[in-house]
């Protein structure tokens, strides 16, 4: 399998608007998320909505490329730019990093890869991690994975996602926005239209199921930070 990493981004964030150029550290945030997947030692480019994304990235002689900014979503960006970038198809496998996670541990990349690799029958792989707190359960904000995991092992297949409260009082699995696919499987996902229940949730990966693509998620030790907001944008501030 040859992945290539994929790093969509733009400047029109409703709650952010430009965090891709947000100042972290002297660092636009862009630059941060380019640099940390690197560290993957997996191939890297920004599929960017914004030809400013494109200038930063290559100020510091990253890779990027402009797509369509009308394009509705993420996984559409990433489409659009591992066509342009390889047509011959020689990437088999895209790993979707999110471009508001400035310090994403390089080791997420290379774990939905590993699922890809190591389940032929998966055809997205994605990750999640334990809660953070009880308040996780109930938070509409932190999307809860189902998953078919068995005691000892560290990767399963996923039977739903969902932003409601789970049945019972046990501890969840919190999903993290990272998505390996199969490179026909981004194609199937991008070429259907939105689904009932990813419009119902507002969560894209149902459309997967839906459709019945097989979604496996590898268990990490934490979810990284993620900027959402202003207050995200000064707790990552911080920790440059």
């Amino acid at each position: 399998m040859t992945p290539l990493i994929l790093i969509p981004a733009r400047m029109g964030a409703t709650r952010l608007p430009g965090k891709p150029l947000a100042d972290i550290g002297g660092k636009p945030m862009i630059v941060r998320a380019y640099q940390a997947a690197e560290a993957s030692g997996l191939p890297v480019a920004v599929a960017a909505g914004d030809p400013e994304i494109v200038e930063a990235v290559e100020a510091t002689g990253g890779r990027a490329v402009l797509t369509d900014p009308s394009l509705p979503s993420g996984s559409d960006r990433i489409r659009a730019a591992i066509d342009a970038i390889d047509p011959e198809g020689d990437f088999d496998a895209v790993v979707n990093l999110q471009g508001d996670m400035p310090f994403a541990d390089p080791g997420l990349a290379v774990a939905c890869a590993a699922v890809l690799h190591s389940r032929p029958e998966c055809d997205i792989a994605t990750l999640v991690a334990p809660e953070l707190d009880v308040s996780d359960r109930s938070n509409p904000d932190v999307v809860k994975a189902v998953l078919a995991l068995a005691e000892g092992d560290h990767s399963a297949r996923a039977l739903y996602f969902t932003r409601s409260t789970l049945y019972g009082d046990a501890p969840i699995w919190r999903h993290i926005g990272v998505y390996g696919y199969r490179r026909e499987a981004l194609d199937r996902f991008c070429a259907a239209p939105p689904s009932p229940l990813e419009m119902r949730e507002k969560l894209e990966q149902l459309r997967a199921l839906e459709m019945g693509l097989t979604i496996w998620a590898a268990v990490v030790a934490e979810a990284p930070l993620s900027v959402d907001n202003p207050a995200d944008l000064e707790a990552a501030r911080k920790l440059a």
